[in-house]
């Protein structure tokens, strides 16, 4: 399994991106060591990049770390969401949702 050559780097400005998103191939990715990007739409949000085909608007797997007391602007998903609850709460229209929560936004949501 390929390793990713970039795992202790911050990812370039998001113009088109293609990283690991060869779905013929298998890749590891050890994001621990992975340096954190500041999200470009809000301040004390950042991602480290897992896989990505596309700009600002991708289809991409990404861990997201919210700064206490921090939130990312209202925006759209044309291909759905889904993430998974790491640590501490996810707050919006539907509730507060802990730690492990699994949550699967549809086509269009936003």
């Amino acid at each position: 399994v390929p390793q990713s050559p970039s795992a202790g780097m911050a990812p370039p400005a998001l113009d088109f991106l293609n990283i690991h998103s060869d779905k013929d191939k298998d890749y590891l990715v050890q994001t621990e060591g992975a340096e954190w990007s500041a999200a470009s739409q809000a301040g004390g949000v950042h991602r480290r990049m897992i896989q990505r085909l596309g700009g600002e608007v991708a289809r991409a797997t990404t861990v997201v770390r919210f700064d206490p007391n921090q939130s990312f602007p209202r925006h759209t998903h044309g291909g759905g969401e889904e993430f998974m609850v790491l640590d501490g709460h996810w707050h919006d229209e539907y509730g507060s949702f802990g730690k492990y929560t699994y949550i699967r936004n549809y086509i269009g949501s936003g």
